[in-house]
C-alpha cells in the first residue's frame, strides 16, 4: 500500500526565486520561527533571500550536532538564531517530552549552566561564517503551558544576554516585543497565524536595519 506523504511544510522550502544580487539570510530556530518564516520571507521580498534549516532546530544540543549542516556551503550575510524553549522545557526520567516540572524526577532538557556553555560554543562557530550574527530572544511561556515554567524564558534570555555581550554579538529583543504586544495561544507557547505575522513584521524591520548597516 502507498502511504500518503505528509505534505512538506512550505516554511522548510528554500525561496522560490533566489536573487544572486541580494544578501542571504539564515534563520535558525524552533517552531516559533517556523510559524513566522513565510511572512518574514514575504516582508523581506526584494531585500534578502531568506532560508531556514529543513527542521525544527530545537535545543542547543541539536545545534551542536547539526549546525555545520545547517550552515552548508552558502555564503551568509546575516544569521538570526535562537535556541531556548526546547532547552528550558522539562523531560521525564525516560526522556518523556514536556513532563511535569513539579515532579521530582523531571529535569530541564538543557539546564542553565550547560545552556550557557553551549551558547558560547555555537556563537564562536557562527562568527566563523563572517556573517552578521543576531541572537533572537526566546519568546514567553504563558500560564498553563505544559512542561515549561512561566518566567524561565526570561532566565534563559538573561544567560543569552551575558554570552552575547561576551562574544560581542547583537541581540534582537523579541521577548519584550512579544510580551507587550503579541499574546501566545492560551496555555500554549505557540502563536496564531495572525500573531506570527506580527512577530515577522518586527523581525523583518530589525533585519532590514542590520543589513543596511552592514553594507
Amino acid at each position: 500500500p502507498s502511504f500518503a506523504q505528509k505534505p512538506k511544510n512550505p516554511a522548510f522550502s528554500p525561496p522560490t526565486s533566489i536573487q544572486s544580487d541580494l544578501p542571504n539570510v539564515l534563520v535558525i530556530g524552533d517552531s516559533i520561527s517556523i510559524g513566522y518564516m513565510l511572512p518574514l520571507r514575504e516582508q523581506l521580498h526584494g531585500v534578502a533571500n531568506v532560508f531556514r534549516p529543513n527542521t525544527n532546530c530545537g535545543p542547543t544540543i541539536r545545534g551542536l550536532e547539526q549546525l555545520d549542516s545547517w550552515l552548508g556551503d552558502r555564503q551568509w550575510d546575516l544569521i538570526q538564531w535562537n535556541h531556548g524553549l526546547h532547552d528550558l522545557k522539562y523531560m521525564g526520567p525516560k526522556g518523556e517530552n514536556l513532563s511535569d516540572p513539579n515532579d521530582a524526577t523531571s529535569h530541564q532538557q538543557v539546564p542553565p549552566k550547560e545552556y550557557e556553555e553551549n551558547l558560547h560554543t555555537l556563537t564562536k562557530r557562527l562568527k566563523q561564517t563572517g556573517a552578521v550574527i543576531v541572537f533572537c530572544e526566546t519568546t514567553p511561556v504563558p500560564e498553563g503551558a505544559s512542561g515549561r515554567v512561566v518566567g524561565d524564558s526570561k532566565k534563559y534570555n538573561a544567560i543569552a544576554q551575558r554570552v552575547m555581550h561576551d562574544e560581542q554579538v547583537a541581540i534582537n529583543n523579541l521577548f519584550d516585543f512579544a510580551s507587550e504586544n503579541v499574546p501566545t495561544r492560551p496555555a500554549n507557547v505557540h502563536y496564531t497565524t495572525e500573531n506570527s505575522e506580527k512577530l515577522a513584521a518586527f523581525l523583518a524591520s530589525d533585519i532590514k536595519k542590520r543589513l543596511a548597516k552592514a553594507k
